[in-house]
């Protein structure tokens, strides 16, 4: 196969692989018409924009994207019980997942009874006592106390547990796949229950939530009363929304467009805090969202106290917002060292199993359960396979799944408890949760990966690069880079663009700590760009590029904004290089 600048066997030893040729046509059709710059029009190409599509997407407004909440099953009931509860003043409680999405959703509901003058039970499962969903004993004891309960981010598949909540009723506002039969909940609002269309299936469980709370504010209008402010909510769908990866397309490129602008106005004290100990100064950016605040909301839930990142989210006292924020900042850093270890061995275990295969599977005694979620993902990332990552103890193992485009994880999970390989499993496409004995590990994972090959897994090879187009120096300008963000938000189902600078001579090289290398590099006419490579003596590009001895090359990677000291500049974050023949 010939590869983008023929290039079949980078230094990484990748494929590049450039744009199909109808894209290419695509973006050329879009650039005559349009007037924009030919590298923002390649990526509204990728993303099957058309000229008359290309203005209201770059300002994507959530008005012309919001759907009716009435199309999901259940919403107008849901939506009527929480507005009797408010106005009968019922005991109410919250039953959510300890993740950022469950996390987001608990502080929604939160905020909106506040500011209608009613406070909520929170109740957060401990990941490792109680596990994943709803559990007998804890929905029990909430009914006995409780009028409603409201269960987020989890509750499709939980039937026992729904049935044990006696005396009260129960609403789930959930986005994870449903099963063939569902709890004898008062309402199950899911997108992807079995008889939805699915035309909602890309929501997050906090854009459900928040669809709720719309269709509730459009059953209050009606009687002729108002309801808080829901636009000033956007900031926790947003981060739920980048943080879940959940696919940035339709409604969700809206709430995630609009929630950082309310973001950027630093009114919540929880995210202020999160800014704020994750030394974020400047303007959030779904980056942002991603890295630096999802995985600090979700520390709690990993290794520590599994309410603390809703209660963070749904706090209104700026002192208690900075005490829980610096807390799981802390808990963070204690992920990572927790992490590092798992990884190594998971990574050097899958790795020995082969990672051409159509799943990439590794399991350990030990290892922390609040951490095989994120090492999954980085097999996943490495092989570009479906990965899955298991922590075994007394005879049990419990593990998660990330998937790859494409390839419904939590649907092959499913199947896969269903046939009795499981003890318990569910999720979606992306990402899934499962629970088995050590005895039929093996077996459980054969079969799964039967499964996973049946949609076309391990087909994609795992060393492509993928790139969007070429870019001359002088053309990546601050300017140029910020109309490609207006084409984003970029993350899950919007892979940020990633461009190929063609025979670049490099000016400039130093290692930068241990392990990246910062580099100057132009064309010969002028032009020039400062890139960074993070992890470069991870591999072969940071002897090949600091030692380049005058040689030039192709290298490949995202632009991005640089500032210092108030300035401006494009960089190259450079992720792939070839010599240039």
């Amino acid at each position: 196969m010939t590869g983008f600048l023929n290039i079949t066997q980078s230094l990484t030893g990748r494929l590049w692989v450039g744009p199909p040729v109808e894209v290419d046509r695509q973006a050329e059709a879009l650039e005559q018409s349009t007037g924009l710059p030919r590298a923002v029009c390649q990526v509204l190409a990728r993303r099957g924009v058309d000229a008359a599509e290309a203005e209201a997407f770059l300002a994507p407004q959530l008005r012309d994207l919001l759907p009716d909440p009435r199309g999901l099953r259940d919403m107008e009931v849901a939506a009527s019980r929480f507005l009797a509860a408010v106005e009968r003043r019922e005991r109410i409680a919250i039953f959510a997942d300890y993740d950022v999405d469950g996390g987001t959703s608990a502080a929604l509901l939160i905020d909106w009874l506040r500011q209608v003058g009613m406070q909520a039970t929170l109740y957060v499962p401990d990941r490792i006592d109680e596990g994943y969903g709803p559990n007998d004993a804890a929905m029990a004891a909430l009914a006995a106390e409780h009028n409603l309960i409201i269960c987020v981010d989890c509750g499709t598949l939980s039937h026992g547990p729904v049935a044990a909540a006696k005396g009260a009723d129960v609403v789930i506002l959930d986005h994870h796949l449903g099963g063939e039969t569902l709890p004898e909940a008062l309402a199950v609002v899911n997108p992807n229950r079995q008889d939805e269309s699915g035309d909602l299936a890309h929501l997050c469980a906090a854009g459900v939530v928040f669809l709720m709370l719309v269709e509730a504010g459009r059953q209050m209008r009606e009687a002729g009363r108002t309801g808080p402010d829901l636009l000033a909510l956007l900031d926790l769908v947003a981060l739920a929304t980048v943080a879940d990866v959940a696919p940035l397309i339709g409604v969700n490129r809206a709430f995630v467009c609009q929630g950082l602008k309310i973001m950027a106005r630093r009114t919540r004290p929880g995210l202020v805090a999160l800014a704020d100990v994750g030394r974020v100064d400047t303007a959030p950016t779904a980056y942002t969202l991603g890295f630096v605040m999802g995985p600090r909301v979700n520390a709690g839930g990993r290794i520590g106290k599994a309410d603390l990142g809703a209660r963070l989210l749904a706090t209104s006292d700026p002192a208690e917002a900075r005490a829980m924020a610096e807390r799981l900042d802390q808990l963070n850093s204690e992920r990572r060292e927790i992490e590092s270890a798992v990884q190594a061995a998971a990574m050097a275990q899958a790795e020995a199993r082969g990672f051409d295969a159509q799943l990439v599977w590794a399991a350990g005694a030990g290892w922390h359960p609040g951490v095989v979620g994120i090492v999954a993902s980085r097999l996943k990332e490495a092989a570009n396979r479906p990965a899955i990552v298991i922590g075994l103890e007394g005879g049990m193992g419990k593990g998660s799944g990330r998937s790859v485009s494409g390839v419904d994880l939590g649907a092959a999970i499913q199947r896969l408890a269903h046939e009795g390989f499981l003890v318990k499993g569910g999720g979606h496409k992306m990402a899934a949760g499962l629970t088995l004995e050590e005895a039929k590990l093996e077996p459980a994972m054969a079969r799964l990966s039967e499964l996973l090959a049946k949609q076309g897994a391990g087909q994609g090879g795992a060393a492509d690069l993928r790139l969007d187009g070429l870019l001359m120096p002088r053309a990546a300008t601050p300017e140029l880079i910020t109309q490609i963000e207006a084409a984003g938000p970029f993350g899950a189902g919007a892979p940020s663009p990633r461009y190929a600078f063609a025979n670049m001579q490099i000016t400039f090289a130093k290692r930068v700590g241990d392990r990246h290398l910062k580099l100057r590099f132009g064309d010969g006419t002028g032009g020039q760009m400062e890139a960074i490579c993070f992890g470069a003596y991870d591999g072969p590009l940071g002897a090949a590029l600091e030692g380049h001895g005058g040689a030039r090359f192709h290298l490949a990677g995202r632009i991005e904004l640089n500032t210092w000291q108030g300035r401006q500049s494009a960089q190259l974050r450079l992720e792939d290089a070839a010599l240039a023949g």
